[in-house]
C-alpha cells in the first residue's frame, strides 16, 4: 500500500498532481483543498496517499493531511459515495469545517456538493456524525483526531435527540455529561431537567 508520496511536483492540474519520487512519477487525484497546499512545479511536497485497486486500474489519491485522508475513507464507507464524490466533498472546504458540519448535522453543506442530493447528504450526516470527535464547546479543536466511535447506544441516540430539539452539539454533550439512565428517553429527560434548572 502506498501511504505517503514525497518528492518534486512534476505536474499540477485542477484535479490531480504528479509527484516525482526517485525518477518515478506518481499521479494522484486530489481535492481542491489539497491542491491549495501543493506548491508550484519543481518544488518539494509530501502528500498522504490512498490506493484503490480496481479490476481495470490502480487509482492513487493524494491528501494534504492524514485527517483529510481519514475523512475520505469515512466518506467512502457511505452508500452511494464513491471516490469522485468524496473528493468533491473534500473540495468544499477545510477538513475542520467539514467535520464541524458533520457534527452539527448541516446536510445543506453536503447537498451543495455536485453529485450529492438530499438523500445522500442526509445519509452522510446520519452515518458519519457519530464517527468524529468534537470538543465540549461543539468545535473541532486543533490536533483533534478523527476517530470512529463505536455503536449507537442510548447516549448517542440521546445526543441525536437533543440535536433534533435544536441544541448545539456542545450544549447536547454538556447536558448529557452527568446524565443517568438506561435508555435514550431517560437520558433526554434528565438532560432537559438540567437545561430547565440551568
Amino acid at each position: 500500500m502506498i501511504a505517503v508520496l514525497r518528492g518534486e511536483v512534476a505536474v499540477r492540474r485542477t484535479d490531480h498532481v504528479v509527484i516525482l519520487c526517485e525518477s518515478v512519477g506518481y499521479r494522484a487525484a486530489v481535492s481542491a483543498e489539497t491542491l491549495r497546499h501543493v506548491p508550484a512545479v519543481g518544488e518539494q511536497v509530501t502528500l498522504h496517499a490512498h490506493l484503490i485497486v480496481r479490476d481495470d486500474a490502480l487509482v492513487l489519491f493524494g491528501f494534504h493531511s492524514e485527517q483529510e485522508r481519514d475523512l475520505f475513507l469515512m466518506l467512502l464507507s457511505v452508500q452511494a459515495v464513491g471516490p469522485k464524490v468524496a473528493l468533491a466533498v473534500l473540495s468544499g472546504g477545510p477538513v475542520r469545517e467539514l467535520i464541524a458540519a458533520l457534527a452539527a448535522g448541516d446536510a445543506a453543506r453536503f447537498q451543495a456538493v455536485p453529485g450529492i442530493g438530499k438523500r445522500t447528504a442526509e445519509r452522510i450526516i446520519v452515518e458519519l456524525r457519530e464517527k468524529v470527535v468534537v470538543t465540549s464547546d461543539g468545535r473541532v479543536g486543533p490536533g483533534t483526531p478523527i476517530v470512529a466511535r463505536r455503536g449507537s447506544g442510548p447516549r448517542a441516540l440521546a445526543r441525536d435527540g437533543l440535536l433534533e430539539l435544536g441544541y448545539a452539539p456542545g450544549e447536547a454533550e454538556e447536558l448529557l455529561r452527568d446524565a443517568e439512565g438506561d435508555s435514550a428517553e431517560e437520558l433526554i429527560a434528565h438532560a432537559l431537567r438540567v437545561a430547565r434548572a440551568g
